[in-house]
């Protein structure tokens, strides 16, 4: 079975299960979505995986890459509890593009609602994790990086990130889930 191509980045610093990265420059596709955020999350991906499995200006397929991303779409304080989200809530699922497209060799998708976003090199804080990808699996995990981030002071940009790296029929001890932050150059 071949690898399924991931973001590329660098560990810069490691302490204990957070890590420092730096990720490079890539392409994402990504589209918001209205709802809970495992609701969210299914539509997001169906609008994603429609686009690379053919709807697209040159009827192509595109490579599946990891992870998936997630994230709330408003900016919400960081005190805020990232588990109570309205069923209402925006989120912007993402999908990585391979690294071998630009701008202008990637097909551009046919539905409008999904967006191709250039995104720059950039330093972020994760901390990655296994079992299944539940709510409350990443909001234990993100509560630790917020404490992890107020204990020591570091400034992020936005809300978290939740990264899902496997197929929904991978045995929960081998997923690999992740939160980010993007950390303030």
């Amino acid at each position: 079975m071949a690898k399924t191509e991931e973001a590329h980045y660098s560990v810069l610093s490691k302490d204990g299960d957070i890590e420092t990265r730096l990720y490079a420059g890539d392409l994402l596709a990504q589209v918001e979505v209205v709802g809970e955020r495992k609701e969210a999350l299914n539509k997001g991906f169906r609008l994603l995986a429609d686009y690379i499995f053919g709807n697209n200006t040159v009827r192509k397929n595109i490579e599946m890459t990891a992870p998936v991303m997630q994230e709330i779409s408003q900016k919400i304080p960081m005190t805020a509890p990232v588990m109570q989200e309205s069923s209402g809530s925006k989120w912007i699922v993402s999908f990585v593009m391979p690294a071998h497209f630009t701008l202008q060799t990637l097909p551009q998708p046919n539905n409008t609602k999904i967006q191709i976003v250039q995104r720059k090199p950039q330093k972020y804080l994760a901390i990655r994790f296994s079992g299944f990808s539940s709510g409350s699996n990443f909001e234990q995990h993100t509560e630790i990086l917020e404490t992890y981030i107020k204990k020591n002071n570091i400034r992020v940009l936005g809300n978290p990130i939740w990264a899902q790296y496997n197929p929904p029929w991978t045995l929960p001890f081998w997923r690999r889930n992740e939160v980010l932050f993007k950390l303030e150059n």
